[in-house]
This record gives C-alpha cells, structure tokens and sequence, in this order.
C-alpha cells in the first residue's frame, strides 16, 4: 500500500473551509494551496519580484507587499493578465506542496488531502489524485452567502460565481460530494462518512523509512515524487 492523493474543491462561497475544519479536526494531513499562494508572493520570494516587474509598483502596500484586492480587480476583468499571474505562481506553489507532500509521505499518513480551489477549472492536477471532493451547494445559496460575505451586490455576486465553472458542472468530475446546502451538522456528517471511506480504502501506511535513510535519501526521494506528480 502507499499513500494517495485527494483532491478537495468547491465553489466560491461554497463552504470548503467549513469542511477543512472538520477534517483537520479529525487529524487529516491537509495541503491548502491558497495558504500557499500567499506565501510564494511575499517580498523574499521569486514570484514576488516577477509580480512586481510585470505588474508594476501600484500593485504594492505601504509595507511593500503585494496588494491583493488590488491585483484581484486587474486579474478579474483581464483574462489575459490572470493567465499571466498563474504562469508566475502555479510552478512556485507546486513546488511548495511537494515539499508537503513529501513531509507527510515520511511521517507514515495514509492519504494527503490537496485543498485546491481550481482543481477543476486547471484540470492538470485530477489526474494525480486517487479521490476528488466536492464541497457543493445549491446556486440561490451559494449566491446568498457570497452576497453576504463579501459586501456583494446581487450583480457582482452573479459575475463572480459565473467566472468558475458552474458547481454542477463540476459534479460530474467528482468521487465524492459534500452537501454544504443545509446547517453545520449536517455537513460535518457527511465529511464524517467521507473520512471514514477514506480510511478504509487502503491498509495503513506506517512510515517504513529509517532517519538515517531519510536523511541520506532525501534528495532521491523528492526526485521520485517530482516525477510522479509532476511529470
């Protein structure tokens, strides 16, 4: 048996970091690729200053980090320039969530869970997964609670759910669906049973590596993963 993959993704406004919370609950190993993105553009990273040189100095705080909403709004209305941002930071969070990866693999867990809001949209990812999940709910809610989280009229909310693929669209792609339509306790048992089929699904894996191996082998080992999840 070895470890495995599972992808998690939803909808804007869908509830996904509800559903994280349960499962880090729980002790799952969770990767969530938007913490990652916002570390791979601060100042002391490489895609900070590849940002800055394509996007300009009034992308920046006072404190000289990247300004987020501000780079949200040009992104947003210029498919062209969120294109050109992903191609800076995709290749710099993978790296990252390899590294993670690779901690969790020695560690001895059974599976991984990749948080990625795009997993569907981008495509290229799915097929390293063993499992994929989708955090769902039904559009007028979905609508609802973006218009309240963010300040959005209803308008504004429309365009931005209509920027990702259509929830039901992405039904079709998953192994498994989160319902997050209704209350809190009916979501935390569904991802309940989730966490259970999972655990099911293969033998356990303890970590089989020695430190010694670990240490001597660490190079060799994240070749292997490179080439596996990557290539």
């Amino acid at each position: 048996s070895t470890m495995f993959l599972v992808g998690l993704s939803g909808g804007i406004a869908s509830g996904k970091s509800t559903v994280v919370d349960v499962l880090r609950e729980l002790g799952c190993a969770v990767i969530d690729a938007d913490v990652i993105a916002r570390e791979v553009v601060q100042p002391h990273f490489k895609a900070y200053r590849r940002i800055v040189r394509y996007f300009g100095t009034e992308i920046l705080l006072e404190n000289g980090e990247i300004n987020r909403e501000a780079l949200g709004n040009i992104i947003f209305s210029h498919p062209e320039k969120r294109q050109l941002l992903n191609s800076i930071t995709h290749p710099e969070i993978q790296k990252e969530m390899l590294k993670q990866i690779l901690k969790y693999f020695v560690l001895g867990y059974r599976y991984v869970i990749l948080d990625i809001p795009l997993l569907f949209e981008t495509n290229r990812l799915t097929k390293f997964m063993k499992y994929t999940v989708l955090v769902y709910c039904d559009p007028p809610t979905q609508r609802s609670r973006l218009m309240k989280r963010n300040v959005l009229s209803q308008a504004e909310a429309e365009a931005r759910i209509a920027s990702q693929l259509p929830l039901d669209e992405k039904l079709k792609l998953a192994s498994y669906v989160i319902d997050n339509s209704g209350d809190w306790e009916s979501t935390r048992r569904q991802v309940l049973r989730l966490h259970a089929r999972l655990e099911d699904s293969l033998a356990f894996l303890w970590a089989r590596l020695a430190v010694g191996t670990v240490v001597a082998g660490l190079g060799g080992l994240l070749y292997l993963f490179l080439q596996h999840f990557i290539s």
